[in-house]
């Protein structure tokens, strides 16, 4: 197998340009023979797609960089969307991408392009936490048989966990940082914009596209609409593509959290009105979603990296503060806080009788859990608003402690470096090449972990089986850090 991909490699990137650009063409021949043989039989719409797809193959072989850039689209634009036909199962764009990129980077090591692989202080928790996960989904085949779906779901949040070795082993230097910071970037921001024109828009607008989307597995008709406590005489929730408004929030945490920074930084990673804008879409997003947890969640970020480097930010946050309390719109978004906080209405009381409900199963199944097919006694069920229990419910106090090593493992890992990064050496002379930025990007992934940690607590998000691109993109996350925290232990000093 080996010896025919390093043949493949050779002939396409050959030094004879004349034999690499016949096997280019000769691949092209086929694909466009392929695509014309699609059209005659499913008709032009997959025909277009098999060519798109082709020509984004030789782009992801070419450089694993057109596949980043593929995630970060369908992450921002469309996470749930899925082919329009199935394979045994309905794949979707996220699945496609994913994999891709497994496959690219598998094939870097089988032809020696990518000839070492490094690893990092983090690469021995996170690898114990996904055998675990690994481990409590065989242990819940005694209880249950899960479904073609739920298997598919969990493949997507291992393969997602795994993208941290991904990322620490393809990232390697302060372009590559940089890169991948400007993508999250812009899919924050496609994400937010989407939110913010579908809350504003007319609503037979807004359920006109997502009733266009509905072939793409998207919810359609007036039910995809979502309003405070699902009453319609209430204030509408922003949703954009995200289908849900708290998922909607926890991604707005992770992107918001991580583009504050270079508001402020001396070195932001683009123009700093382009930066503000970009985070002005994305708190009005969240300010539109009324998710309580997730206000909190980044709040609580913001906050940490406003005491430890960003004053200016917490000017921003008072301001804002200010804002929600005094202008007359918002006083519907404060009575709706103020009565989450005093425990009144309706959504509240339903977590606090999830809660109830999951310290049962756990106290029933504490040490390794019940696993992702469904709880084995029928008095109870697996599923509630809130990661650490959801987490405990599916793996265990063991998978809870597990996560928890990984997540104070990469936050110490941050702390280390922001302070060699943040601090001029014992003589006063030298810094790491390109420190105001390598800072905003540790703290702007320290604000947005300790968001979306602090959201947890009230949401399920980032380990629940049907919202797959979050969990991928909090570890996508975790591997940009400890990328990060690579560069400035070994990058150049000036």
């Amino acid at each position: 197998m080996v010896p025919a991909l390093n043949r493949l490699e050779s002939t396409f990137y050959s030094s004879d340009r004349r034999v690499a650009t016949a096997a280019r063409a000769a691949l092209l021949v086929a694909g466009a023979a392929v695509a014309v043989l699609v059209v005659a039989v499913a008709g032009p719409l997959y025909g277009v797609a098999a060519v798109i797809a082709l020509i984004g193959a030789l782009l992801m072989l070419r450089d694993l960089r057109w596949g980043l850039m593929a995630l970060f689209a369908v992450v921002g634009v469309l996470p749930f969307a899925t082919l329009p036909f199935k394979l045994g199962f309905t794949p979707t764009f996220l699945d496609l991408a994913v994999l891709a990129l497994y496959l690219v980077w598998i094939m870097r090591i089988a032809t020696r392009r990518q000839r070492e692989l490094v690893g990092t202080s983090l690469d021995v928790p996170v690898l114990v936490f996904l055998l675990l996960a690994v481990f409590a989904f065989a242990n819940g085949l005694r209880f249950g048989r899960p479904t073609v779906t739920t298997i598919r779901n969990f493949a997507e949040l291992a393969l997602g966990i795994g993208f941290f070795f991904l990322l620490v082993n393809n990232l390697r230097d302060q372009a590559d940082l940089d890169f991948v910071t400007r993508l999250i970037l812009l899919a924050g921001a496609a994400a937010a914009t989407i939110a913010v024109i579908f809350y504003f828009i007319p609503q037979t607008w807004t359920l006109r596209v997502l009733d266009a989307l509905a072939r793409f597995g998207y919810p359609g008709g007036a039910g995809a609409l979502r309003y405070i406590e699902d009453d319609s005489a209430n204030p509408m929730r922003a949703i954009g593509t995200m289908i849900d408004p708290n998922v909607l929030g926890g991604f707005l945490i992770l992107v918001a959290g991580l583009v504050a920074p270079q508001v402020v930084s001396p070195q932001p990673i683009f123009r700093r009105r382009w930066v503000a804008v970009i985070l002005g879409v994305e708190l009005l997003a969240l300010y539109l979603t009324y998710s309580r947890g997730s206000l909190v969640g980044l709040a609580a970020g913001l906050l940490l990296i406003g005491l430890l480097r960003y004053r200016k930010l917490l000017l921003i946050g008072v301001f804002g503060a200010a804002l929600t309390l005094l202008l007359p719109p918002a006083q519907a978004y404060v009575a709706h806080f103020i009565e989450g906080i005093q425990l009144q209405d309706r959504a509240t009381l339903m977590r606090l009788g999830e809660y109830k409900d999951a310290f049962t199963l756990i106290g029933r199944y504490p040490w390794f859990g019940v696993g992702v097919a469904g709880s084995p006694d029928a008095d109870l069920y697996v599923g509630v608003s809130s990661v650490y229990l959801l987490m405990a419910e599916e793996m265990g106090v063991v998978g809870v402690a597990a996560f928890l090593v990984v997540v104070i493992g990469f936050m110490g890992s941050l702390w280390g470096a922001w302070r060699r990064v943040a601090s001029p050496d014992p003589k006063g002379l030298r810094r790491p090449l390109g420190s105001p930025r390598l800072e905003a990007l540790l703290l702007g992934l320290a604000a947005a972990v300790m968001g979306v940690m602090v959201g947890g607590f009230l949401d399920h998000y980032l380990f629940n089986l049907v919202y797959p691109h979050m969990s991928t993109l909090f570890w996508i996350y975790l591997g940009l850090g400890m990328s990060a925290v690579r560069v400035v232990g070994v990058g150049p000093t000036q």
